[in-house]
């Protein structure tokens, strides 16, 4: 075993002035205590019993509910769903309303699909009469509404073709690669959501314009074109219930009840389409959870959910406060995180699990070391028979956090599934050029490398291509980027920058990896990423996402500078990107059933929503969890009326409720890692579980908490691990000298 990977502790390194928190247990009993036989309604709560479905107080409260709007609180694990398909079930048994009045609006078609199961399975349900429940997600019920209306444009989706149109109107622009299609996107998209025209985007900066041009010419297209995508399907319904009141009206009649399923990731345009709808009779029953918001990049709002009781005077609000999902020192931490932010309704959760595990905490020195120490761990607890690989679930912040993690478990030969949909690291838009420039310098005729490396070279690289093809064919080079060379209209400073480029790829193979990356930043490539990036620092909200773009750019090449460093020369860390390159696309392609038994690795924003027994948090310091964006977004462009304290504020706790998010997708294991050195630095513990253990409240805007000696686990000592076999200790209880794991350079 290696005796160099850390040992796990019961409180982070640096934690102080508290004893492990752990919530209040649940008072036992629920819908049988509480629903006497005597109520008029104990029948159909008897009914539930008998499928075994006993409510608490609160859920009782909220299924009960009658007109009226209402805000149900759902903290994480508190069986939200229980209570939109109870609600649905005794309006329509008890209170007798006809099941075509009812509309549940949900965020995904497969939580829609279990909600209409849910429904038809309740007692008191009259044949058909879930089938008349309308339960859809919010894209899906507008759509409907809008081929009623005649709308037959085709639904231009999510994949690649929306990119390859872009890209051709850049290139038509003639923006070269200034601007990302992936970028032009999500631009547009915010705009939609929040309701604002493209014409009235800010146009400040040549950077502002160049945007506001290609997303006007986009729609431009999409309109002859007869296309609409997911966002244009809300904003024009959007438009049609304001320009038809008869419409509105008719829906209003017909949908005398709404529930809308978590609520707090609605944007603007979707809550201002809830509101219309419920604005007849105001019976809307709203069902979030202020603690989870972290869409703040897709549009959601958390004051939409902070601010119902304003929109709604007269509305209820119920809190459900008990989690049936995670242990009592699980729930305990996820409570004394979430509540140090400022803006959120006041609760703290109660358990009903108990268990001897506690979440565990370890500081490896880097990400390496982390992505080792958590493969070495689930390795064991499968080993010893406690776990399946299935029952793991890996989480972090950003998709740059899992290249270590993702290379030390195709090197385990663990069996893992990444949730997300993203590309390779080394094929990600700010990496995939310098491994292309040590690719040339490897194999001066790769085509493809070279194709790649043009745009950081001032050249346009189809045009670039083209030329170099149509010279090479004829008159082959050993290295065909000095073709270029004899381009047309070419710049002094494009030649000098070709040729210097030539004569640096020639020297980039007897350099180690590391300090090729190096050099190529320090050389060029930095100075390439400030100059697409010129003119966006305006206000506005599209130069405070580019100045996002640039620093997650710069993080992505913190981490190659890293991944590099483990290599002595070019050639042997090609092979390993390669390699990994071909694990990657052999998971892409693994049919679902195949993720049944193993790790799943996934961002925090993929995981909101899921529950797994077993979950190991990395990433968990200054940095990258709260995000370096968090922490300098008083630094960042905003708008004029925006005020830098409150905007970095409004950040952190947006990053804290991410931090929460992850805590409690664990049920039985947790597993919290926080690396003491990122990007070349060394980094704290995040505040977020600092302040944790403290016992006053900690500011968002400071880290807490003095270094003070750590007692392992427990667990951590092997006559005490012989003797309890605690579920969450693994391999790195069991490591005698914990000593190297905690220096710093």
């Amino acid at each position: 075993m290696n005796a160099n990977l850390p040992i796990p502790y019961k409180k982070p390194l640096g934690a102080t002035g508290r004893s492990l928190p752990y919530a209040a247990l649940a008072s036992a009993g629920g819908s049988p205590r509480l629903v006497p036989d005597s109520d008029a309604d104990s029948g159909f709560f008897r009914a539930l019993e008998s499928r075994g479905l006993s409510l608490n107080g609160p859920q009782i409260e909220a299924v009960r509910h009658g007109d009226g709007p209402l805000l149900t609180l759902a903290g994480a694990g508190s069986g939200k769903t229980s209570v939109l398909a109870g609600r649905t079930g005794y309006l329509v048994a008890v209170r007798g309303a006809d099941p075509r009045s009812i509309l549940l609006v949900t965020f995904s078609v497969k939580a829609a699909a279990e909600m209409k199961e849910r429904i038809a399975a309740l007692p008191g349900m009259p044949p058909g009469a879930a089938a008349q429940v309308t339960a859809r997600t919010f894209h899906s019920f507008f759509l409907q509404l809008l081929r009623s209306r005649g709308y037959r444009q085709e639904i231009l989706g999510s994949g690649p073709y929306p990119m390859i149109v872009l890209k051709g109107m850049i290139r038509e622009l003639g923006l070269g690669d200034r601007i990302e299609p992936e970028t032009a996107l999500a631009a547009l998209s915010e705009a939609k959501l929040s309701l604002v025209p493209l014409e009235e985007l800010p146009d400040r900066t040549q950077a502002d314009r160049e945007l506001k041009r290609l997303l006007l010419r986009f729609e431009e297209w999409k309109e002859r074109e007869q296309r609409m995508d997911f966002d244009d399907i809300l904003l024009w319904s959007h438009r049609l219930l304001r320009e038809q009141p008869g419409l509105l009206a008719t829906l209003q009649r017909r949908f005398r009840y709404i529930m809308i399923d978590e609520f707090q990731d609605t944007s603007l345009l979707q809550y201002e389409l809830i509101r219309m709808l419920a604005g007849g009779h105001g019976n809307l029953m709203a069902v979030g959870d202020d603690d989870q918001t972290i869409y703040g990049f897709n549009g959601a709002r958390s004051e939409y959910i902070l601010g119902f009781k304003d929109a709604f005077p007269q509305a209820k609000m119920i809190t459900l406060d008990t989690n049936y999902r995670s242990t009592a020192s699980i729930v305990g931490l996820g409570n004394e995180v979430i509540k140090h932010n400022k803006a959120r309704f006041p609760k703290t959760l109660k358990a009903v699990a108990t268990s001897r595990d506690v979440p565990l905490y370890i500081r490896p020195f880097t990400t390496d070391q982390e992505a080792l120490a958590v493969t070495a761990h689930i390795r064991e607890r499968v080993e010893e028979g406690a776990r399946a690989y299935g029952d793991f679930a890996i989480l972090y912040r950003t998709a740059s956090n899992s290249r270590a993690m993702f290379e030390q478990l195709v090197l385990s030969e663990i069996p893992f599934q990444i949730q997300d949909t993203g590309d390779l690291f080394y094929d990600q838009s700010a990496v995939k050029p310098l491994v292309d420039y040590m690719r040339l310098s490897v194999k001066r005729r790769d085509f493809t490398a070279m194709e790649g490396v043009l745009p950081s070279m001032y050249v346009n690289r189809h045009k670039g291509m083209a030329h170099i093809r149509a010279k090479d064919d004829p008159r082959p080079k050993k290295g065909p980027l000095i073709h270029l060379l004899t381009m047309e209209g070419l710049k002094d400073f494009q030649k000098e920058q070709i040729q210097a480029r030539i004569t640096f790829v020639k020297g980039l193979k007897a350099l180690k990896p590391a300090d090729a990356v190096r050099r190529m930043r320090k050389e060029f490539y930095d100075a390439y990423l400030d100059a697409e990036q010129a003119g966006a620092s305006s206000a506005g909200s599209i130069a405070a996402g580019a100045t996002a773009h640039k620093e997650t750019l710069r993080e992505s090449l913190d981490e190659l500078e890293s991944s590099a460093a483990r290599f002595a020369d070019v050639p042997s860390f090609l092979t390993f990107v390669s390699k990994m390159a071909e694990r990657h696309a052999q998971m892409k392609s693994l049919p679902p059933d195949a993720a049944k038994d193993a790790v799943k690795l996934m961002t925090i924003h993929k995981s909101k929503g899921l529950e797994f027994p077993a979950v190991a948090i990395i990433g968990a310091s200054e940095g990258i969890l709260p995000h370096s964006l968090a922490l300098e977004a008083d630094k960042l462009a905003g708008g004029a009326d925006s005020d830098p304290a409150a905007r970095k504020e409004a950040a952190l706790e947006e990053e804290r409720r991410l931090a929460y998010v992850a805590i409690t997708r664990a049920k039985e294991e947790l597993l919290v890692s926080s690396p003491a050195t990122y990007r070349g630095r060394k980094i704290d513990v995040s505040r977020f579980l600092l302040a944790a253990f403290q016992s006053s409240p900690v500011s968002s805007g400071q880290p807490s908490g003095a270094v003070e000696k750590q007692v392992p686990s427990a667990a951590s000592k092997p006559a005490a691990r012989a003797a309890e076999k605690p579920a969450a200790a693994g391999v790195l209880a069991s490591r005698a000298a914990a000593a190297k794991a905690f220096k710093s350079k």
